[in-house]
Parts: C-alpha cells; structure tokens; sequence
C-alpha cells in the first residue's frame, strides 16, 4: 500500500517542478520578446534623432501630467459652490474628478503621447557627408553661402535675434526673418534654429560637419550640431521695408556725457532717420538717437531711461538743424527711434545649474498672460521657466523650458493652469497671476479659435460656442483663485493689469520672490523687449458687445467672491476695473 502511494506523491512532485519549469520559461520568453520588440522601437527613434532631441522626448514619452493645451479639460462648476469653499472641493461634488472625465483625460494624454513619439520616431536618417550639397541648394535661395562655423556659446556673435522652428525651417525662412531685422548674416543651427547678426563667427569649421538638414526642406542644410550655415542676406534688404520695425519711442532730453552713454555716433549733414537707423542697426544697438546732424547709438540704461519723455516740440527745432554750431547749449533734446535690432544684453538664458530647493508655479486662468510673464522672468533673471505642459508653438518661439520635464527642477518657475488640493500641494510657492476676467476669457477664446497669436472671427462669437464657452470658463476663472488661496503655501499675487502700467517696479518684486537678484541694466533691457513674441498685433474693434447682461452678471458674481476672498486673506482686492459700469 506504502509502495503505490509513493509513487503517486514522486509523479506530483515531479508535476509541480515541470509546471513551475514551463511557467518560467514562459515568462523569460515573453520578456525577451518585449524587450528585443522595445530596442528595435528605440534604433528607429534614435535613428534620425540628434543627441539634443533624445532627452527632452524621452521626458515627452514618460512624463507624468503633460497635456497639450487644446487638451485641456473644462471644469463645469456650479456658480453657488464658488461662495461655500468646502463644498467647492468635496470630491463627490468636484465633476472634474469624476470617471468620466478621469478616462477621458487618460485617452487625451495616451493620444498626445503617441503622436510625438511617432513623430520623433519616424525622423529622417542622419545626413552623412551633406556638405557638398550645400553649395547646389544655395541657388534656390536669395542670400549667399559664406560657410560653415562653429558656434562658440560663450561668444556668440550671431546673437541679435534667435528664433526656432522644429517642423517649417528653412533657409529663404531664415534669411527673411533676419533681412527684416536689418542684419547682414543669417545662420541655420541644428536644422531647426536661426540666428540672426552683422557679425561673422570666428572659426570656421569643416564643410560636412554641416549636416543637418532643415526641418521645412528636404535636401537643404541647416547647420549641425554646434555648426552654424551662414548666408550673407544684404540682397534681400533691398527689397525689405527698412524702416516698417523702426519705432518712435519719443523726444527725451539728452544725457550730460553722450560719448559716454551712447558707444556709436554719427555726425553728417541732412541726416535723416533712415540714414541714422540703418547705421545704429549696422552697429547692433537697438536705439537710435538723432539730434540735427548728430546721430548716437546706444541702449537705455540708468542715465537714459526712456521713463521721462518731453514734448516734441522741445525736438522740432532742431529737425533742420544742419550744423551743431547753430544749436544753442541748452538745447539738448533728442528725437528716439527703435531700431529693428533686439536689444541682446537681456536675451541669454539657461536652465539652473543646479536643481532648485524651492518648487515654485507661475499659476494663472488661460488667458491671464502667462506667457508673457514668462517672457518677462527669462529675460529678467536668464533662466528658462518650465510648464506643465508641452507646447510646440511656444517651444518654437524660444521657450526651451517647454521640453523639460516639469518636476526637473532645472528652471526658475512652472507655468500651470491647474487647481484642485493635490495639484497645488506639489508646489512650495507660487507666483499667482489674476487678470481681468472679461479680457481673460476673451483672449482664451481667441486662443481656442484662432491660435496664440490669431483672433476668433465674427462667426464664432456669435456662435453658440461661445455663450457655452463663458458658462463654463466663467467659473472656473473664480475657483482656480479660489484653490490657489485656500491649498497655496506661499503665494505671491500679482495683478496682469499692475504688472503692464508699472512693470519694472512689479517686476522686481517678483524676481525678489524668486529668490534672484537682476541689475538695472537688464530691467530695463526687458522693458525696451516687453512684448516678446506672444503679442496680438493691436486689438480688433468689435461691433458688437460679445457679452450679454446675463454673462456679465454671471461673471460679476464670481468678480465679487474673489474680491472678499483676496481680502479676507489680507491681500488687495480686485481692481475697480474688473466690473464694468
């Protein structure tokens, strides 16, 4: 009886060992597989991908929380939550957090996800030896071939204006943007990235180290990695309305030692703006100062300003002025131009070399000027910020935080339209923008429609679109306040109204909030750039009032509630401007 028994428990014994063997190996199997499957993914990717696009994607790929804007969802907040703050954040009455919304927010980032890894994946394989063919594209295009350089960081000399474009680059593209801003050579980096100047670069590197080709041109080169093409674009300038960026700034009584404070000058009889913009831009200065026959080039600084202008009368008398001999001593007024040159001192940025201690979010409603108050940081302290998201339009325009990864903790501050306890609790302090919420919901409105810079046709304010569009933003323009007062640690609150009437002075409360300290010099390098490349070009007049009686007693409702929240936190109200009479 013992004899049987054991052999039935050796037979199990030996079952369990092949089953535990084959479940192995299974596994191992399918391991393999995977992985063989991911390293033929990740050649394909790598193919065509410069060692300066492999990080950032990987940070796109894996990111955790990076939405495309137009991704972003809607809060549909009932108005009579916004005055009782705990019903406002209780997860059952909180539609944002529901399933729903929860599934389709994973839908939105699994699609974003894959079309930018489809798209890097897919790049074209690495160019080898282009550099003989750069010579029989430069037929195709206006401006003449100099050559291929090396791009020394340190000492730029391409630097007057910078600008990026990742899917439309191409050389006429370079050449036009730089033969518009009264430079002499254009210079194509990375495939991707143009630099404009009057100034060739010093070393001059080997022809096929000049390889990239341009992202908007298949079979033209634009530059490599650290090599820069560069044209010589003094053909199209002639053709180029010299004088369409050149911007009278103002009559402004001149400094008491003008060698001093204007590095160039110029003296020559019947001198006339064109005459004395074309030299200032020549020479790199972004001011062009004309007196008589007297023409200085310079920058503002703290013994010009540009804050106290005079009447022009003061500079009439001496328009026609031909001898400096003729002019009185007191007569020391001078007529001030803006050149089409960007004024360089304040464009150098970078991320932190070191990773910050402090996590800090430039929080704001869409459409309240984040953008611009990023502009305005970058340029101010030299450090890139960062965003919750990923935007390829602003990437293009130079935002280079747009890429990294938001919790790196490499640039100065995080862009997010976010609110809700946890997604505010991930921040130590905040810079929280507030604007106008009639101006806000406006300027989103066109965003939505028509893109950063374009504006919503007449058709689609008078859509239905737009009645649902304030409904629903309306309110979340108060609760995005609202969450920000009540979950924020250490807030700085800063209106978008404020910020452009007084910029230097709020602007160095916020650079001060950052923990950065920034030279006049450059304070008022950002004011003579206060636009950036984010500015509608002036504002459409409309006629007709987009907004109903019932919108705006919708919207002055959630107007009053953040005006007593701000104030019950000793903080200053909303501006009387919010509310229209």
């Amino acid at each position: 009886m013992a004899k049987p028994f054991f052999r039935l428990q050796k037979f199990l014994r030996r079952t369990q060992f092949l089953l535990f063997f084959l479940t192995a190996a299974y596994l191992m199997a399918g391991s393999l597989l995977l992985l063989q499957r991911s390293h033929l993914v990740i050649q394909q990717g790598t193919r065509g991908t410069s060692n300066i696009q492999v990080s950032p994607v990987s940070d796109m790929v894996i990111g955790v929380g990076i939405l495309d804007t137009r991704a972003m969802q809607n809060p549909h907040l009932n108005s009579k939550l916004l005055v009782d703050m705990d019903v406002l954040h209780d997860p059952t009455s909180d539609q944002r957090y529901g399933p729903r919304w929860l599934m389709s927010r994973n839908s939105e980032l699994r699609q974003l996800r894959r079309r930018w890894f489809h798209r890097f994946i897919n790049e074209q394989e690495p160019m080898q030896a282009m550099g003989s063919k750069v010579m029989q594209h430069t037929g195709e295009n206006k401006g003449t071939y100099v050559g291929c350089f090396s791009d020394d960081s340190r000492e730029k000399t391409l630097k007057g204006a910078v600008f990026y474009d990742l899917r439309k680059m191409t050389v006429s593209h370079c050449q036009e943007a730089c033969a518009e801003r009264a430079y002499t050579y254009a210079g194509l980096e990375y495939g991707a990235e143009c630099y404009c100047g009057n100034k060739l670069p010093v070393t001059i590197a080997k022809q096929e180290e000049c390889n990239n080709e341009c992202k908007g041109e298949k079979g033209s080169i634009c530059g490599g990695v650290n090599r820069l093409s560069v044209y010589r674009v003094e053909e199209l300038r002639a053709g180029a309305k010299r004088r369409r960026n050149v911007i009278y700034r103002g009559c402004f009584r001149a400094p008491e030692n003008l060698t001093v404070t204007f590095p160039a000058s110029l003296i020559q009889s019947n001198l006339t703006v064109e005459m004395c913009s074309e030299f200032c831009s020549k020479k790199e200065f972004p001011l062009a100062v004309i007196g008589g026959p007297e023409c200085y080039c310079g920058y503002p600084t703290m013994h010009f300003t540009l804050h106290d202008s005079m009447d022009r009368l003061f500079c009439s008398r001496l328009q026609n002025v031909s001898s400096m001999a003729e002019v009185p001593r007191e007569e020391n007024y001078y007529h001030v131009y803006q050149t089409p040159v960007q004024d360089t001192r304040c464009t150098d940025r970078k991320f932190l070399t070191t990773k910050s201690k402090v996590f800090v979010a430039l929080s704001s409603f869409p459409g309240a000027g984040n953008t611009w108050a990023r502009h305005l940081i970058e340029h101010a302290t030299g450090y890139y910020t960062g965003s919750y998201y990923f935007d390829g339009t602003l990437y293009n325009k130079g935002f280079k935080g747009e890429k990294d990864h938001w919790r790196s903790r490499r640039t100065i501050c995080v862009k997010t339209h976010e609110s809700g306890k946890r997604e505010i609790e991930m921040f130590d302090s905040a810079i929280l923008l507030i604007r106008n919420p009639y101006k806000s919901l406006m300027a989103e409105f066109n965003r939505k429609c028509a893109g950063h810079l374009g504006y919503a046709t007449d058709r689609n304010w008078k859509s239905k679109e737009w009645p649902d569009f304030v409904n629903s933003y309306a309110s979340w323009w108060a609760s995005h306040v609202l969450d920000w007062l009540k979950y924020g640690k250490h807030l700085f609150v800063i209106h978008y109204e404020d910020l452009k009437q007084n910029l230097i002075p709020k602007l160095k409360e916020m650079v001060e909030f950052l923990n950065m300290t920034v030279t006049e010099d450059r304070l008022l390098c950002v004011e003579n750039n206060r636009d950036g490349n984010f500015k509608r070009s002036g504002a459409r007049q409309k006629d007709f009032e987009p907004f109903t009686q019932e919108m705006k007693d919708l919207i002055n409702s959630y107007i009053l509630t953040v005006d007593e929240a701000l104030k019950r936190r000793n903080l200053t109200g909303l501006p009387r401007e919010y509310v229209p009479r």
